[in-house]
């Protein structure tokens, strides 16, 4: 497959049935005149264009298997980068009741595991080169951003401190745990199921890690899932202001007013200070490795460095 250019027309806003951009279309309508939203998500937009300009010297261009988390919905001209751990699962539900041509009414009731299934939604790479390149130029193109260590508490929280989560113990947790801890047990070594953070952090920073294989997407920085400094999206949402971002986005392509983004009722959400008491174990030197990794996150979508880090 050729590479997909990364030229200016691709990063272009999308263009709405008219030939009129939703975004154009909004600063020009009343009910949008003062609208605050609209300011934020062009500072937004502003800010990761002046970070990816300052800190990319060369423009790479895409690959196909850059885009195996763009999911198409070709109905409404969408396309969705999915970011773990950041209301990936429900705006899947969401995306399928939009592409489902009325199969699919209510996000919720699609059963989360339907939600990840890969034939229930088509995703970029699957398209031809012509095809990508159309999509990327003219259709809207949104991702959702979290804080990155509370990203990171709430992928290692599912994921290694669940016990259905056998999968994860079996493929990562027993290396993890043979690596990075001492002297370990039979039982340890053989179910993987009590990784501790700070051995999970260990292993996040081990060179070794990223040689033998990319990380898995649930603890991948956002730049590398979905290429901000490529493609250029045109709404970035952010987990903290997840319910205004979502009516927004839906707002912005006509979505039907029937369909509605779930509204979150987890009562077991990762929150900052959950994430603080993660860190209090982990060393400064380590703190400082692990911010480093994860740096470019910060930059991109303006969080600021976390209050409980001790990096001096």
């Amino acid at each position: 497959l050729t590479p997909f250019s990364a030229s200016e027309d691709m990063r272009s806003t999308w263009q709405g049935k008219a030939g009129r951009s939703p975004l154009q279309t909004l600063y020009e309508s009343d009910q949008f005149e003062q609208s605050s939203l609209q300011a934020i998500h062009q500072q937004r937009r502003e800010m990761l264009s002046n970070v990816c300009s300052r800190y990319t010297r060369k423009r790479r261009l895409l690959q196909p298997d850059d885009l195996r988390h763009l999911v198409v919905d070709d109905t409404h001209g969408l396309l969705y980068c999915y970011v773990p751990k950041v209301a990936c699962t429900n705006w899947k539900r969401v995306m399928m009741v939009l592409t489902g041509q009325g199969k699919y009414q209510d996000p919720l009731e699609i059963p989360a595991h339907e939600a990840h299934v890969p034939s229930n939604l088509r995703t970029l790479s699957e398209y031809s080169v012509p095809e990508i390149n159309y999509r990327l130029r003219s259709y809207l193109k949104f991702v959702f951003v979290r804080e990155p260590f509370e990203r990171l508490v709430s992928a290692y929280r599912n994921k290694f401190t669940l016990s259905y989560n056998t999968a994860f113990h079996k493929r990562y947790g027993t290396k993890i745990i043979r690596r990075h801890r001492q002297e370990p047990s039979d039982r340890a070594l053989e179910r993987g199921d009590d990784v501790r953070f700070e051995e999970f952090v260990y292993y996040l920073l081990d060179p070794r890690t990223q040689q033998e294989e990319p990380f898995n997407e649930h603890w991948e920085r956002v730049h590398s899932l979905c290429h901000p400094c490529i493609i250029h999206y045109d709404v970035v949402g952010k987990y903290e202001t997840l319910a205004e971002d979502a009516n927004y986005i839906l707002q912005l392509v006509g979505a039907d007013t029937s369909v509605k983004f779930p509204a979150s009722s987890k009562t077991t959400r990762t929150t900052d200070d959950m994430t603080a008491q993660f860190f209090q174990d982990i060393s400064p030197f380590y703190q400082r490795r692990l911010f480093n990794l994860y740096k470019m996150d910060y930059l991109l979508f303006n969080y600021s460095i976390p209050s409980y880090l001790r990096l001096r």
